[in-house]
């Protein structure tokens, strides 16, 4: 408990946080809570604890009255694995992953890991092998593959791979070198703009009024990391409206695990229409959430510069897998290939003491970027309310990953329970969405005058207008 609020207030303080504040915060708990090495509980604690004080924050500014902050250890934690504990009509899915997703042998014995989840992905890496759609086939044509090799070309060719390293050889890579030069999740003026006053909590005074009433809240995300900021957003009373691209995958348990409490419109920025569409949203927008590779956004006329030029004032919260700096800037990645590249499955395993990689028990880097992006991008609000400007929010899976392998490692972690979905069973609530009756993870934060909620059900992508005011299909 003591290392997660010296986390938590690291955090507030690079926020620029009022250090008063962080006296209205109870922590509750103790690592290990997960089965694993790291401090998972820590981070999940922290993090979530640090969006919560700032909606806190956000609700004193508009009001005038303070309010007391809990996070339990435990109950973070198992935010951090929520996709794992959603059920509709009773049932999981089948599995999350594509079947040759995940870790091989290349011809020199070194480890990569595959993330073929969405089937260009999937075609990219079977083009680049020459080999059949299986996982015998591709483990045939690994055989003749030196890894890092593999890991040039497969990324070069739009893929998504990730070769294993140990600590020592992360630490030893340029793109560790770039990240070493940054803070943990950056807040940058990046224009003039008046102050935009919160202003009072709309509608009556406060029955069912919370921190983000009234805000509205962009989100171009997919996956875990940028809808879990979306999603945090909401819970605290935000009107989150998540654009997606018809012709774009997705992974549908995602969305309904991190739709609760959105709309969800689809917007197709490779039309002009689609762009004309998306500015006419975002000249409403207070706070607009990306997750496209560096550079992607800003090549269809939404940088940061652009976008604060639409809407001045503007709080732009990007999300990248490397960060914006280094030779991997450009560099697809999700969770469980930062995960392998920066030495976590390498020490996860050797604590383990198996012979091979071992993952972190919760996609921590996506669920701990997601809590971060939300903390940052309130905190953004709030000096935009009292400074004036344009402010752009930086967090990416790599910066969180060197966060949490900061916050230190746990003797005897790897021996903790993994809980099951009976022990969680305090910590779901059941709610009716478009896919069915859901059973899923609450929010972790608790506010003691605002409590955290999704109102809106969870909605298939598509199922709104792109207008902040029109529900209509």
């Amino acid at each position: 408990m003591t290392r997660a609020r010296e986390a938590l207030g690291e955090l507030w303080s690079q926020a620029a946080g009022d250090p008063a504040a962080l006296g209205r915060v109870t922590l509750s708990g103790a690592d290990p809570v997960l089965p694993s090495s790291f401090r998972i509980g820590t981070a999940a604690q922290a993090s979530i604890a640090a969006a919560g004080l700032a909606a806190a924050e956000l609700w004193r500014l508009r009001t005038g009255r303070a309010q007391a902050v809990a996070v339990d250890m435990r109950a973070a934690a198992i935010e951090f694995r929520s996709e794992r504990y959603l059920r509709v009509d009773g049932k999981a899915p089948a599995s999350l992953w594509d079947p040759i997703a995940g870790v091989y042998r290349a011809g020199d014995g070194r480890v990569v890991r595959l993330h073929t989840n969405f089937p260009h992905h999937r075609e990219r890496i079977v083009a680049l092998l020459g080999c059949a759609d299986s996982r015998e086939s591709v483990q045939a044509a690994l055989a003749s593959w030196k890894s890092e090799d593999f890991e040039t070309k497969a990324n070069e060719a739009g893929g998504v791979v990730s070769m294993m390293r140990s600590p020592a050889e992360w630490s030893a890579h340029p793109q560790s070198g770039a990240l070493g030069r940054l803070p943990t999740f950056e807040i940058e003026r990046i224009g003039d703009a008046p102050a935009r006053s919160l202003g009072p909590i709309p509608g009556p005074a406060g029955r069912g009024a919370r921190p983000l009433s009234g805000v509205r809240v962009l989100d171009l995300t997919r996956i875990v990391a940028g809808p879990v900021c979306g999603r945090t957003l909401a819970a605290h009373g935000a009107d989150v409206l998540r654009i997606a691209s018809p012709s774009l995958p997705f992974i549908e348990w995602l969305v309904i695990d991190t739709g609760r409490g959105k709309r969800a419109a689809h917007v197709d920025l490779a039309t002009a229409d689609g762009r004309a569409a998306l500015t006419r949203l975002l000249a409403e927008a207070d706070i607009f959430v990306q997750g496209y590779r560096p550079g992607a956004i800003a090549a269809r006329g939404f940088s940061p510069e652009d976008a604060a030029r639409i809407r001045p004032g503007l709080v732009y919260v990007s999300l990248s897998a490397y960060s914006h700096a280094g030779p991997w800037s450009g560099r697809r990645g999700f969770d469980s290939l930062v995960q392998t590249a920066t030495g976590f499955n390498h020490a996860e395993g050797q604590a383990a003491g198996v012979d091979g990689p071992k993952e972190l028990p919760a996609q921590a880097l996506d669920h701990g970027s997601g809590q971060l992006m939300a903390f940052a991008a309130m905190m953004a609000r709030a000096r935009q309310a009292r400074e004036g400007g344009s402010w752009h929010v930086r967090v990416s899976l790599a910066q969180t990953g060197r966060w949490i392998w900061d916050l230190g490692r746990v003797d005897g972690g790897l021996a903790a329970p993994d809980p099951t979905l009976d022990d969680v069973a305090d910590r779901l609530e059941e709610s009716e969405s478009a896919f069915g009756l859901l059973r899923a993870v609450r929010h972790a934060a608790e506010l003691a005058e605002t409590p955290a909620a999704f109102v809106l059900p969870a909605s298939r992508l598509g199922a709104h207008r792109p207008h902040w005011d029109d529900l209509a299909q």
